[in-house]
């Protein structure tokens, strides 16, 4: 990195940083501090809905996900935009009629207080976790490719979260949120603009998407219904339709953004914002790690993308085998170059080759073989090396062909949206914890003013626990997929729960409160024996589901027990 690079860097987090502190320090209650005196109007609330959920995670992972296996995982949002229009209409309207700060505080108006505690603690179980990763995905990358210390870009990441969070509570994440997302996106168009022209110069942005597509990169929509399949556009509409249910109606992170609206109105509008926005920022990434994959069809191309990995193999007995797969590489990329040169110059004379086709196809098969041998050799040098390379695909990129300055927006969008998402999560576990669990079992009644220094003590607790967790964390195939599936096991119990609450008024809390610790249990065994234990080559059951069935057993089994009850009342009566 240049001194520009670190000045552009420095500058952008900085500032994000003390606007923070300034725009929101001395909240006056509770109310302020975890609602901003629903202040916030539909705009904010719609790029806060957005920027909460576009982790660094997403801009790490997601195009090195679309790099190795294509478009295809833009079919995990096509259930959003639904569940946006569902949650506008049913849930947004209840949570403002109850006036609660927290969505587990309607779970005790309408069952019990042991509901709203069960609700509570899944959620602060599975955000703690979320939250932790969220500050490690980034550094863990960072650590490794620019070769900063682990523990303290931990560190840095968490207290500088901590620092804003703790001085304004959720207006001070809704402020800075606005300006985060406009690095993020800055960065991010800027990048993929600057991929298109380093292209060769005769080559149009159809010839890039047809390459591509000759690679079966551009496969977007997977009508099987192969449960095998991770995405499909049926897992997109089911699973993915109940795990944006569940994050955006009952996970506190996305519901403290929009119950800071000004009205019912404004929290609507900046939801359905999100949905008309989200799918094709999505959809945007993946084409941005689509096209580095076009790039890199005419650029050498590293056999694996983790630089430790390299590091590993220097020092091992490895290394002149895999030397040996280095130079098969760079005579393939050589003959790929070719191939693609002549391909793009049929295509500008209005003929899609097939000869050619089929021999890019052939060659990207070759291609994977020398990767797959590679982490062969990877693993066989060190075994508990990460070969899967999806998250260092696209730093990859960034650090070797970006010009200075922009390497440093980059690195601004990557903690950005690494301080956005952990901001939104500090703040949601602080003020389930505060109200769900500490104000509700008091036995005392407490000022307003103990209440606020409760909620900013939560705030500093879990921004120390959610660091601890990310220096001991581990990393995992794949980061963005490593979230959704700790989502996927805790959100459809949550959800069921609401769904139960919202739509089945006859069912009471002893039923739903039993129904869901019954699904959360056989969630933890279908996960452990159906997805765990296997390699991710073998996965009998797509994690998206998971959603679905937790989701539907919590609504089934309590209209099943609701039933028993009541067939025992009357069996006693009589």
């Amino acid at each position: 990195m240049q001194l520009f690079d670190w000045i552009i860097l420095l500058s952008t987090l900085l500032f994000i940083v003390i606007y923070g502190v300034w725009k929101t320090k001395g909240s006056k209650n509770v109310e302020d501090f975890i609602l901003g005196n629903n202040e916030t109007p539909w705009h904010v609330v719609g790029l806060s809905v957005m920027a909460t959920q576009a982790s660094a995670i997403t801009f790490l992972s997601t195009p090195g996900q679309a790099y190795h296996d294509g478009m295809g995982f833009v079919q995990f949002y096509f259930g959003l935009p639904i569940a946006m229009v569902l949650i506008c209409v049913t849930f947004i309207p209840i949570y403002h009629k109850y006036k609660v700060y927290t969505a587990y505080e309607y779970l005790e108006k309408r069952f019990d207080l042991k509901t709203r505690s069960l609700a509570a603690v899944l959620f602060l179980v599975q955000r703690g976790l979320g939250t932790g990763l969220t500050i490690y995905a980034p550094a863990i990358i960072l650590s490794a490719i620019l070769g900063w210390n682990l523990t303290y870009m931990n560190i840095f990441i968490g207290i500088s979260v901590i620092i804003y969070t703790f001085s304004g509570g959720t207006k001070a994440v809704n402020v800075t949120q606005k300006q985060q997302m406009f690095v993020i996106m800055l960065g991010m168009f800027s990048t993929f603009f600057l991929i298109l022209h380093y292209l060769p110069n005769d080559m149009t942005f159809s010839s890039a998407l047809h390459i591509a597509g000759a690679n079966d990169k551009m496969n977007i929509v997977d009508f099987s219904f192969d449960p095998e399949q991770k995405y499909t556009f049926w897992s997109g509409i089911t699973g993915g339709f109940f795990l944006a249910l569940a994050y955006f109606g009952t996970d506190q992170s996305q519901v403290g953004r929009y119950l800071s609206g000004k009205s019912v109105r404004e929290s609507q509008m900046g939801l359905i914002m999100n949905g008309l926005l989200k799918v094709p920022m999505q959809f945007f990434i993946l084409l941005t790690g689509v096209m580095v994959f076009v790039f890199f069809q005419f650029n050498p191309v590293p056999l694996n993308f983790n630089p430790n990995n390299k590091t590993v193999i220097e020092n091992s007995k490895y290394k002149k085998e895999y030397q040996a797969l280095e130079n098969k590489l760079n005579a393939l990329s050589e003959d790929k170059k070719v191939i693609n040169l002549l391909y793009i110059d049929q295509l500008n004379q209005d003929y899609d080759n097939p000869t050619l086709r089929k021999e890019l196809v052939a060659l990207s098969n070759k291609e994977k073989d020398l990767r797959d041998r590679a982490k062969d050799i990877i693993t066989k040098a060190d075994p508990d090396s990460e070969t899967n390379d999806k998250d260092y695909v696209f730093f990859h990129f960034v650090l070797n062909y970006l010009p200075k300055g922009l390497i440093g927006l980059l690195l601004a969008v990557i903690l950005s949206a690494a301080m956005s998402s952990t901001a939104s999560g500090l703040s949601a576990l602080a003020s389930t914890t505060a109200i769900d669990i500490y104000k509700r079992n008091l036995k005392t009644e407490k000022s307003e003013t103990h209440y606020l220094n409760a909620t900013k003590f939560f705030t500093l607790m879990w921004g120390v626990i959610a660091i601890l967790f990310a220096c001991i964390g581990t990393l995992f195939e794949n980061l963005i997929q490593l979230v959704n599936i700790i989502g996927s096991i805790f959100y459809g119990t949550v959800l069921g729960i609401f769904l139960v609450g919202f739509y089945l008024k006859k069912v009471q809390s002893q039923a739903v409160f039993y129904s869901a610790v019954i699904s959360q249990v056989t969630i933890f065994i279908i996960y452990y024996f159906a997805i765990y234990i296997y390699p991710s080559d073998e996965e009998k059951l797509g994690y998206l589901w998971l959603n679905f069935i937790g989701a539907l057993l919590t609504i089934v089994l309590s209209i099943l027990i609701q039933m028993l009850c009541k067939k025992k009342i009357a069996f006693e009566a009589e």
